[in-house]
């Protein structure tokens, strides 16, 4: 082994390029000639060598490039040099918990408390920091009977005001300006009408607009140019494309299978027949639970999520129901094509560089790591607990942080993914019911 140290910095760059490239036959010829301009040495030597087997000699190459490649790939292995923090809410414990990841290790860091409802659980399900991650806004979805928006100050968790919204109050996301908050009123608990998404100034605490769209909405984003925030409602089988600037509905889609198609404003009620329905009841925020308890079309997608592209070329749709992502081509407003997906397919997380898209499966108890150019599912991970639910991914893209709820008395769990080694590296249990989850800071 160690023979491959008398490699000059200069064959050590070689031997990166012919080892990533298969030219083993190349670096044993390159090392063989450095060899011969080596100084001559003793003639015992060279007999000594001379009996050896020539085999040897070949082979002495191929074990550098082998050790040169492990090497590099430890390398891009590595844990990270630096710490990860993250904050989520747990819906049934009325908990803030911040977490901090070093790389190898998971850890609560900080907790509080989002309690509104003194006699009740409140309820936190989403939550959005600021792009300047000064501040963060949680929905608090139970109040009698319209939930709250609330906003934080990120450093100490301290309440800086508090706001009330629709019913329920769900998924929430910030303008890349960090003026306004689009929170969606997923409408839990009242009838099975189209709801709204509150428009929230953030500075001042005022809801500035309240836009219809359809039944059930969930999944609020924002692109990334900040021109449009889109959700998905899932009794209605709609993908909603809001105008920020006009903050009011610009176009909609209807996902469901084989009836796919595009309109300007809201989907016109009658075209909305082989949908999930607007006259089925809705029973739980759990959207599998809802599927299994209403009589929906086999075709339905029932869309529990909206994420929009690092580009803005792309819408893509989590159909929690028929197990797929619905991917909108954003510029054409047609369907560009459907991805199968894992059971119960349920957030999305985009990374920043627009390499990978993340999903959670609900039902599956799993986590997907797909190609976002080519739609291929790269890796499905099993995770710690069932009832799986938030994800969102580091800034340098390199780590997915998901949620997964637990059932019953089980704590939540937060799971951290290694996105470039498609593994799970950490995981930290957390109070029930694991929510929404946002990215915080590195430091």
């Amino acid at each position: 082994m160690h023979f491959c140290f008398w490699t000059t910095a200069e064959h050590a760059e070689s031997l990166r390029i012919l080892g990533r490239k298969g030219y083993a036959k190349m670096a044993a010829r390159s090392t063989i000639a450095s060899v011969k301009q080596a100084p001559k040495e003793h003639p015992a030597l060279g007999i000594f060598r001379a009996n050896r087997s020539s085999a040897l000699i070949f082979s002495l190459p191929l074990v550098c490039v082998s050790m040169f490649l492990d090497v590099l790939r430890a390398q891009e292995a590595k844990p990270a040099a630096k710490n990860y923090f993250v904050k989520l809410v747990c819906e049934s414990a009325d908990k803030i918990v911040t977490v901090r990841f070093d790389g190898t290790l998971a850890k609560i860091v900080a907790t509080a408390d989002t309690r509104i409802l003194q006699s009740d659980i409140s309820g936190p399900h989403g939550i959005a920091f600021s792009p300047d991650k000064k501040t963060y806004f949680v929905s608090i979805g139970h109040g009698r009977p319209f939930g709250f928006g609330v906003k934080y100050a990120a450093n100490d968790d301290r309440e800086i005001g508090q706001l009330q919204l629709g019913m329920f109050p769900a998924t929430a996301d910030f303008s890349p300006d960090g003026n306004f908050v689009y929170i969606v009123n997923f409408n839990l608990h009242g009838d099975p009408v189209p709801s709204s998404v509150s428009v929230v100034d953030s500075n001042v605490l005022q809801e500035v607009a309240r836009i219809p769209t359809c039944v059930m909405p969930h999944g609020s984003r924002v692109s990334r140019d900040g021109l449009h925030q889109y959700s998905a409602c899932m009794m209605d089988d709609e993908l909603v494309e809001i105008d920020a600037e006009r903050m009011k509905v610009a176009r909609t889609f209807r996902v469901t299978k084989s009836s796919e198609q595009g309109f300007n404003g809201l989907m016109p009620h009658e075209s909305a027949a082989n949908s999930s329905a607007m006259n089925h009841p809705a029973t739980d925020h759990g959207a599998d639970r809802a599927a299994m308890s209403m009589n929906v079309s086999a075709s339905a997608c029932m869309p529990a999520w909206a994420q929009p592209s690092v580009d803005g070329k792309r819408v893509w749709v989590a159909c929690n129901k028929s197990n797929e992502i619905v991917e909108v081509d954003a510029e054409k407003w047609s369907l560009a094509r459907r991805i199968p997906a894992g059971n119960g397919v349920y957030n999305l997380g985009v990374s920043p560089d627009g390499k990978y898209l993340v999903a959670t499966n609900k039902r599956d108890a799993s986590a997907s790591i797909f190609d976002a150019a080519s739609g291929a599912e790269l890796a499905r991970l099993k995770t710690k607990r069932k009832v799986v639910h938030g994800v969102v991914v580091s800034p340098d893209s390199r780590f997915a942080f998901v949620t997964v709820e637990g059932i019953g008395s089980e704590p939540g769990t937060v799971e951290v993914i290694d996105l470039l080694a498609r593994k799970t590296v950490a995981t930290v249990d957390v109070p029930e019911q694991a929510a929404g989850i946002d990215f915080w800071k590195e430091e």
